[in-house]
């Protein structure tokens, strides 16, 4: 199996603070993922005045409070994203950040990341999908809220604009998601609806299920997370801390090694016990030479490195070519 892209999302869990997120990027490298990942938006070219949060938004900040400006208090400015790239850069970990408008893809495009992840939210913004189609850079398209039809159209929409390649990742975007929706098998659904390489963006407590869409064929992972799930904002309850990051990436790169390649045949580390686990065709009892085996002086116990019990039905009825004990290796 290839390696599995990891993607710590760390988005708007810096609280607008570049000094936290510049901590966030220190321990996404310290847990070993391949890239972090911020969110850049205008919030006024994001959301009107008029829209409401989330009902998880609600609950995790104050609900008589507009998006707009819940956004306002969570936004870095283009220098201070500049800033992060260039930390990144010097701390050795990808930097990524997904544009919410057409005003931030012109700024991210300028900092040259390796790809573009498109979120959820954007799948049938057709302007929005044209736009960063025609950058021709790799894209990473989260999949959640939309059905196959909404998929193959955002697909197109890429491919045509120019689009070299695309990844999809399956995703749920209630934060945090029920188990019960997860619906990992859909990733493989993706999959074969459409050619793609597909991968997973997690949104459920723990880490247990994004483990598990590696052992599934996932070829990236995104996960939220932060300093302290105790942390104001909208997104650090349904993150994992520090530690649980740790644990995820080691338990995907113990994983991504255990899928294998599918081919089924013994390997080197366990041929040693071939010999020990296996059994051959042994005498029962003592045998003299010239004695027919039979099912009554003969049977079958380790090691096995003898006469496979495979050929029992070979052995019976031969002659016994010369003494042999109790438990000594049957020879034709």
């Amino acid at each position: 199996m290839q390696k599995v892209c990891i993607i710590a999302e760390a988005g708007v869990n810096h609280n607008g603070d570049i000094a936290t997120a510049k901590k966030m990027v220190n321990v996404a490298k310290d847990a070993g993922v391949d890239y972090i990942k911020f969110q850049t938006f205008v919030p006024e070219k994001l959301v009107s005045r008029y829209a409401e949060k989330a009902e998880y938004q609600k609950e995790t900040t104050d609900a008589a409070e507009s998006q707009l400006n819940m956004l306002r208090k969570l936004s870095l400015s283009e220098a201070e994203f500049m800033s992060l790239k260039e930390y990144c850069d010097e701390v050795g970990i990808g930097f990524i950040s997904t544009p919410f408008d057409l005003e931030s893809i012109d700024f991210l495009e300028k900092l040259e990341m390796d790809f573009w992840k498109v979120p959820s939210g954007e799948i049938t913004n057709l302007p929005y999908l044209e736009k960063i189609a025609g950058t021709g850079r790799k894209v990473i398209l989260s999949t959640g809220m939309s059905d196959i039809k909404e998929i193959k159209e955002a697909v197109k929409v890429l491919e045509e604009g120019g689009t070299p390649e695309i990844i999809l990742l399956h995703c749920n975007t209630q934060y945090p998601t029920p188990f019960e929706d997860v619906n990992l098998s859909a990733m493989n659904t993706i999959a074969k609806a459409t050619g793609k390489k597909v991968g997973y963006s997690d949104h459920t407590k723990g880490i247990e299920v994004p483990i598990a869409a590696v052992a599934m064929g996932a070829t990236v992972i995104e996960k939220h997370f932060t300093l302290d799930k105790k942390m104001e904002g909208p997104d650090h309850k349904a993150s994992l801390e520090p530690d649980e990051l740790t644990q995820m990436v080691s338990a995907i790169r113990h994983i991504e090694k255990a899928v294998g390649t599918g081919k089924k045949e013994p390997t080197a580390s366990e041929m040693g016990n071939k010999a020990i686990a296996r059994k051959s065709i042994v005498a029962a009892c003592k045998i003299t030479k010239g004695e027919v085996f039979s099912e009554s002086n003969i049977t079958t116990k380790r090691p096995g490195n003898g006469i496979s019990p495979m050929k029992w039905y070979e052995v019976l009825g031969k002659t016994a070519p010369k003494d042999f004990d109790e438990d000594e290796l049957i020879e034709l």
